[in-house]
């Protein structure tokens, strides 16, 4: 994640309070009279909605959740809020968020999470909050311009011609390919065009069924290309102006982080003005922040610019692009893939030299977008992707100390691609994300290392160093060993509390202040931390053989019920097929079947396992004894040649900082505290995570760092008590 460059990237940070209610642009008339007569207050409609649950009860810290970001929003102070599995946290920041006039913005970096809260949870709360409030509160879904149907790009389209599709999916033998792809494309065009008739927001989540994303590439408009509502001819019955619309009007509005985050490098004119946001998972917000601002160079992309321009440009005006477009793929095919940390290759910078050239003539030969145009869309179309092309061409011959450059591949030589990204997002967020607003950002994994100043500084806050152990937390440490979980000395348990979880110290710095929340789960009596510190370092690729046999032995003991976390698609391959070979237990494997009905069968089949990489680390919730083991094989640092994290690292080494500490290990901290929370997902849940990897266990340095930033579950490295417990499991 961003947290990367903790106060490397040189910003300077100054955090803004919001705006006051007088201050707010735009109120509507319905918060208007929203501030006439007595409004209840954030814990009284949390009440309510708690109440309307058939057996809902309060949870202190979902309470302690809804009372802190009210006085957030009264100080203007930003609040950091770490709420662990359980809390009900959802519940907890659309409580106030419906005590504060206008718009509030909730965004999520999941679609699992923008569901359930349109679905369910909104729902559910307007439902039980109406009597109180006297009126149905209000809430929108605000998505990307591409998410919507184009009336415009549909009445262009033309199912015989499809060319965005036969250029944005290269084959062996392309001109083979054509005449299938001709025909399916066409078919689900037409399925469009009587959709277009019926549908009445255009969202492409409500066609059932879908259409693949070649197909809804030629109905859709990406934001860059649109020529606005006033210009287009379809302006009036634009899906998108309408979402839009639907948004300013609603007392809250769901969005997403990438969409957050091109509102913010955008200068906030997409998402309606507001004085409240709440950043759900907010965690995964740097990162996207950072997709957002990155751009790249794609030998395919200019070809198909140029065939889109071709009709407004002259003949060798038009060929100078073809030349730049094949420039590049000559270079991109004589650089290795990775990070250009000696500037750009010659052929590199002379393909971006002729590229900018040929897109600023191009540029120069449209000219500007008029009312009149006979088809101002296709023209505007055309503009918006030389423009980026010409852009991003640019800022790589800039060469710029904030910026880091690589060359992409992937394995079947499909893709090659000259990339460009931010190397640091905090100052963009501290200049971006706090401006005029109050923000609440929460997440399970906000406290790494037991501490909320690194995901602040990441998040672009100022935060104070760590400051030295008192002595009575030396004195304990001293007691425990080095950064174990509180929770494995039995005097230190916290059973008794009504926040078995809560533990991490706040931490405030200057506008911003933090609270953990905890978890009402019992982490010490219902898990098991297992790190298996008798199995040597991890040295090579792939799952080594001391650590397959540690989960064959694991696995034996529970009979299934597990999922696998591992850290390359080899390693799971590799204890699928050890598994398989050695026991009768099912075995699903990530990639044999679509992701969604491999987490059905998990959850179905009482003694199967799970086994794949990081997109289970974070997508699956399966509560009960279908999963009670789950299996991490190694410690998901950053590989050495993901280009950011390695540059990032580097900038830290540079300026005299560990690069290691700074960069990989957070990334790690946040991905394994991710991980170890598929374990327990509801209060009766039991069960063992067991780590196979014993630097977690040996590691002097990161070691304490990352067992902090994980639940406090009752810590073993005796793999006889792992066994032991997983037995006992087993008949259960």
């Amino acid at each position: 994640m961003g947290a990367a460059l903790v106060g490397g990237d040189g910003y300077r940070r100054t955090v803004t309070p919001p705006r006051t209610a007088t201050g707010s642009a735009n109120p509507s008339a319905r918060a208007g009279s929203r501030r006439r007569g007595a409004r209840p207050s954030g814990t009284e409609l949390l009440a309510a909605a708690v109440g309307a649950v058939p057996g809902g009860a309060a949870r202190p810290g979902q309470q302690q959740m809804t009372t802190a970001i009210e006085e957030c929003v009264t100080s203007g102070e930003h609040l950091l809020v770490q709420a662990g599995t359980g809390t009900g946290k959802s519940l907890a920041y659309l409580a106030p968020a419906l005590t504060v006039d206008g718009p509030v913005v909730v965004s999520t970096a999941t679609l699992a999470l923008q569901s359930q809260l349109v679905d369910h949870d909104l729902p559910r709360l307007a439902d039980a909050v109406e009597p109180l409030l006297g009126r149905r509160p209000t809430f929108a879904v605000l998505k990307g311009r591409h998410h919507y149907l184009c009336l415009a790009r549909l009445d262009n389209s033309t199912e015989e011609e499809p060319e965005d599709t036969l250029f944005d999916a290269p084959a062996a033998r392309p001109g083979t390919r054509w005449l299938g792809e001709a025909g399916r494309i066409g078919k689900q065009i037409e399925r469009l065009r009587d959709w277009a008739e019926k549908t009445a927001t255009g969202d492409r989540d409500e066609l059932d069924p879908g259409v693949d994303d070649q197909a809804w590439r030629l109905v859709s408009m990406p934001a860059r290309e649109c020529v606005g509502a006033t210009r287009c001819p379809f302006g009036a019955e634009c899906f998108a102006e309408a979402s839009r619309a639907r948004a300013r009007e609603a007392d809250i509005v769901v969005t997403n982080h990438s969409l957050l985050a091109v509102d913010m490098l955008a200068d906030r004119h997409i998402v309606p003005p507001h004085k409240l946001l709440i950043v759900d998972e907010a965690h995964e917000l740097a990162d996207r922040v950072s997709s957002a601002a990155q751009a790249e160079l794609v030998p395919e992309l200019i070809d198909r610019s140029t065939r889109r321009a071709r009709p407004l440009l002259r003949p060798e005006t038009a060929e100078a692009l073809t030349a730049a477009g094949d420039a590049l793929a000559v270079g991109l095919a004589e650089a290795p893939a990775g990070r250009l940390t000696a500037g750009l290759p010659t052929p590199l910078r002379e393909a971006c030299t002729l590229l900018d050239a040929a897109t600023r003539a191009a540029l120069d030969a449209i000219g500007d977008v008029k009312s009149d145009d006979p088809d101002p869309v296709r023209k505007q179309q055309a503009k918006a992707v030389l423009d980026e092309l010409s852009t991003t061409a640019q800022r790589l011959l800039e060469e710029a100390e904030h910026d880091v450059a690589w060359v992409e591949k992937n394995d079947s030589g499909s893709r090659r691609a000259l990339v460009v990204a931010p190397l640091s997002v905090a100052g963009t967020l501290a200049t971006h994300l706090y401006d005029e607003r109050t923000v609440v950002a929460t997440s399970a994994t906000l406290a790494l290392g037991g501490r909320f100043d690194t995901v602040a500084r990441a998040l672009g806050l100022d935060a104070p160093p760590p400051a030295p152990p008192s002595p009575a937390s030396a004195a304990l440490a001293a007691r425990t060993g080095p950064g174990r979980p509180a929770a494995e000395t039995p005097a230190r348990r916290l059973a008794g509390e009504a926040n078995p979880g809560a533990g991490v110290p706040a931490t405030e710095g200057p506008g911003w202040r933090s609270l953990d929340v905890g978890s009402p789960f019992d982490y010490a009596r219902q898990g098991i931390l297992y790190v298996a510190a008798h199995l040597p370092r991890p040295s090579v690729s792939g799952l080594p053989e001391p650590a397959g046999e540690e989960l064959l032995a694991l696995v034996e003991a529970l009979g299934g019920r597990t999922l696998g976390l591992f850290s390359s698609r080899r390693a799971a391959q590799q204890a699928a097929e050890l598994v398989r070979a050695r026991t009768d237990l099912p075995v699903l494997l990530q990639g044999e079947e679509a992701l969604p009905l491999l987490v059905r069968r998990f959850r179905e089949e009482r003694a199967s396992c799970l086994f794949g990489v990081m997109s289970l680390w974070q997508g699956v919730d399966v509560p009960g004894d279908a999963c009670q083991l789950v299996v991490i094989d190694r410690l998901p640092f950053p590989r050495p040649d993901e280009p950011l994290a390695a540059a990032r690292a580097a900038a830290v080494d540079a300026g005299g900082g560990s690069g290691f500490a700074a960069v990989s290990v957070p990334i790690a901290a946040v991905r394994l505290a991710q991980g170890v929370g598929r374990l327990i997902r509801a209060t009766g849940d039991r069960g063992v995570v067991a780590v196979l990897d014993s630097r977690l266990e040996t590691a002097r340095g990161y070691g304490p760092f990352l067992r902090r930033s994980l639940p406090p579950f009752w810590y073993t490295t005796r793999p006889e008590v792992a066994r032991g417990a997983l037995q006992r499991l087993s008949t259960t």
